[in-house]
């Protein structure tokens, strides 16, 4: 028999441990977009090496499982005397691998642009720089809006291979809180129903971020 009382005790440890979760997916997001921008300006750029570079970082981060990326970097940093705190190297892991994506978001937004508005800048003596921020960025930021909420979303769902390294996120939460309480049914459920929670509020914020930027 599925036990209500179970289920909704679950709910206050779970709630608890769903706090590492937010805050290796929300650092992992930031960490990814200034990396992914400077990965995009790479793949942009007119220096065939740098563009040959972007291309082998996105291809491997993107042909690599998240899970083998954060094991080889867990374990790599002891190797060479480097110990980092596992929450650290979650978070760098998780970074770096949405950087691949955030980078071809970006990419594809900018692509998306028609070029006769740069040219048309370019004829009316606008610096470069100003080109970009004036006129490239914020279109190019209003494009790629909904596909970034969409990968904010993924890496929430992601961070869950993280408690491979130990971390008390809200996945190992309702690992263990299953084990204690012999009722993996309900305890699995109320994880579930957190992850559905911070997931349409996510959305929720997305659409209203899109909302604003559209005026």
């Amino acid at each position: 028999m599925f036990s209500i009382p179970t289920f909704l005790d679950s709910f206050g440890p779970l709630f608890w441990a769903a706090r590492y979760t937010l805050l290796i997916s929300v650092l992992g997001i930031g960490l990814g977009l200034v990396i992914g921008a400077l990965v995009c300006a790479a793949a942009l750029s007119s220096v065939v090496w740098l563009r040959r570079i972007a291309g082998l970082w996105v291809s491997f981060l993107r042909g690599v499982p998240l899970l083998v990326q954060l094991l080889l970097f867990y374990y790599l940093l002891p190797v060479i005397g480097i110990d980092v705190p596992a929450i650290f190297a979650a978070v760098v892991t998780v970074g770096i691998c949405a950087s691949a994506y955030i980078s071809e978001i970006w990419r594809g937004a900018i692509n998306a642009l028609p070029k006769g508005q740069t040219e048309a800048a370019t004829a009316i003596g606008m610096a470069p720089p100003d080109i970009w921020t004036r006129i490239v960025l914020p279109q190019a930021i209003t494009l790629s809006l909904p596909a970034l909420i969409n990968e904010l979303i993924l890496l929430v769902k992601a961070s869950s291979l993280v408690s491979v390294v130990g971390i008390l996120e809200l996945t190992r939460a309702s690992q263990a809180q299953a084990a204690t309480t012999f009722r993996p049914l309900e305890v699995y459920l109320a994880a579930a129903c957190i992850y559905l929670i911070i997931n349409l509020c996510l959305a929720a914020f997305g659409r209203y971020l899109e909302h604003r930027m559209a005026v």
